[in-house]
């Protein structure tokens, strides 16, 4: 009996460790900036490449994984996967991955890769849908407050 109810309770425990875990953003390490999931997958899985590609998000494959500042990042090709290995700054999102607009408002919050949008050739992710229509509505604007908070933000992750 007592062992049984030490079994259910140290998987009570487990069960809320991940759960926790899961729902809070892994910070990135000293070596990165990079937004990733529990597993350590960036963009959850969803290949960077195909934004500029097939402009839509495309869910990566782990058949194509690149290792990369941190993060595991899928791509849906090995074509996708050889771009951002000869250049991966062009195709990684920018502030690290976390939401755009919540990076020009001074802190940093989780995405979505639905939540996107290309500007000036750069990738820039946001919280969801709803929080990219109000970061949309001043985008040159948030860009330059996000570029300023970005370095002091950046800072907690060393």
């Amino acid at each position: 009996m007592t062992m049984a109810r030490f079994g259910l309770t140290g998987f009570l425990i487990a069960v809320f460790v991940a759960v926790v875990s899961f729902a809070m953003p892994n910070k990135a390490s000293a070596e990165s900036h990079y937004y990733s999931s529990l597993f350590g997958t960036a963009v959850e899985g969803y290949d960077v490449v195909a934004y500029f590609t097939d402009g839509k998000p495309v869910e990566g494959d782990s058949d194509h994984v690149v290792k990369w500042k941190g993060a595991k990042w899928q791509f849906a090709s090995a074509e996708n996967k050889a771009l951002f290995e000869a250049d991966p700054e062009k195709y990684a999102p920018q502030y690290g991955g976390y939401c755009a607009w919540a990076v020009s408002q001074g802190y940093t919050a989780s995405t979505v890769p639905e939540a996107w949008k290309i500007v000036d050739g750069k990738l820039y992710l946001n919280y969801s849908k709803g929080v990219q229509s109000t970061w949309e509505q001043d985008v040159p604007g948030n860009i330059k407050l996000a570029d300023g908070n970005w370095p002091t933000i950046s800072e907690d992750f060393e």
